[in-house]
């Protein structure tokens, strides 16, 4: 028996986010035939209606508000409580960002259900739905099996291929009107301040490169760019060139920065701290380049270069000028 599935459509800088497809993707895993909606939060676009559709929307919940232009945790919260009672769904998804982060617990705890945070995968077996989540800074793994219902649960980036579209769906647009309470509306978002950053968003790029102390200045990080441009790549860095003021702390990878899981992750003088590995160790191809054949990094790249990495990146630059020319 089909099974209905609310999913969140996450909306960053005028487009929508990868993950908002990789979890229609992972709806359709449990949906089993049954219906797949999706919920934009003050965006009346066709355009993104369309676009969800073809990734396997079956309906798209248009809320709208002046309230919900900005990210407010509780109004966010209230919207969403008013889509799940008008679909009752079976089982709820959400990307594992930091919107959905902050956002999901909430839900959950309105709900009085369960949550199962952080996923890489999901099956079904046996009529129930089976998580796979990293634990113990990704060292292993547990699945987990939800029993509430509706199942909750949030989907790490970068780790459910999102499906083709398919340009012949269609999915049938609710516009529900939405007033949050005075309680909700006691947060205010005044402004919001972003970092200035150079290319492909960190947290959804399919290449990485990063850079540790060993790259040893801001002027070395530059290089990293040149690379990424090449590649078509995004820039991290490791805590301690964040903390050497090399690299803003918006591209920290690891435990306590950003978790990335692209196809390849290139770490250049980066020794391997298991901080810095929790936020990367599951990328799909690991090449790592360091002057120290002991550095720990290299117990989980898949290809190492023992050597110094401003004698390394040079060749690599000029290599992959020549792959992509």
């Amino acid at each position: 028996m089909g099974q209905k599935v609310l999913v969140f459509a996450e909306e960053k800088n005028g487009k929508l986010r990868n993950v908002s497809f990789e979890v229609l993707a992972a709806a359709k895993k449990i949906a089993n035939g049954g219906e797949i909606a999706s919920i934009l939060f003050g965006l009346d676009s066709n355009e993104y209606v369309q676009a969800l559709a073809k990734h396997g929307a079956d309906k798209v919940f248009v809320v709208l508000d002046p309230s919900l232009t900005q990210y407010v945790t509780d109004v966010y919260k209230e919207a969403f409580i008013e889509v799940v009672k008008q679909f009752q769904p079976d089982a709820i998804l959400i990307g594992h960002t930091p919107i959905g982060r902050d956002m999901a617990p909430k839900i959950a705890a309105a709900l009085k259900i369960g949550l199962i945070t952080d996923n890489i995968d999901l099956e079904v077996i046996d009529d129930k739905i089976v998580f796979t989540r990293p634990i113990y800074a990704g060292k292993a793994f547990v699945k987990k099996i939800a029993y509430d219902s509706p199942v909750f649960a949030t989907i790490r980036p970068n780790n459910i291929a999102m499906e083709e579209a398919d340009p012949s769906r269609s999915a049938e647009k609710i516009t529900l009107s939405f007033s949050p309470s005075q309680d909700a509306l006691r947060v205010k978002v005044r402004d919001v301040i972003r970092k200035a950053s150079k290319g492909v968003d960190l947290s959804e790029a399919k290449i990485v490169i990063s850079g540790g102390r060993g790259v040893k200045s801001k002027e070395g990080f530059e290089k990293l760019y040149e690379v990424a441009e090449i590649l078509g790549a995004a820039v991290g860095a490791s805590r301690g060139a964040c903390d050497a003021e090399y690299a803003d702390y918006s591209l920290q990878v690891g435990q306590t920065g950003k978790v990335v899981t692209p196809d390849l992750y290139i770490a250049l003088g980066i020794s391997g701290a298991i901080q810095h590995v929790a936020g990367m160790s599951n990328s799909k191809v690991i090449v790592a380049v360091n002057k120290d054949p002991e550095a720990p990094i290299f117990q989980i790249a898949d290809y190492g270069i023992v050597g110094d990495l401003f004698e390394v990146l040079p060749i690599l630059v000029d290599e992959l000028k020549a792959l992509v020319n």
